[in-house]
């Protein structure tokens, strides 16, 4: 699950939890919006951790080769 994914339950579960007025038998919708951002949060935490160890922001390689050549000509 990537960042924006993430980002989306995090947004539907806060809109299900505060501003859905509606019910539904046999489903509480504060509830289902209470999970959807739990799980965002953690799908969030989870793609920063590996996003840092695959190469994201957390580490810069840089690669610096001199060489003098000498011709003459």
């Amino acid at each position: 699950m990537g960042i924006s994914v993430s980002l989306v339950l995090i947004a539907v579960g806060a809109v299900l939890t505060w501003a859905v007025t509606a019910t539904a038998s046999g489903i509480d919708l504060n509830v289902v919006g209470v999970i959807l951002m739990i799980v965002g949060g953690i799908g969030l935490v989870l793609s920063m951790l590996f996003w840092s160890s695959w190469g994201g922001f957390g580490r810069e390689t840089t690669v610096v080769r001199d060489r003098v050549v000498d011709r003459e000509v």
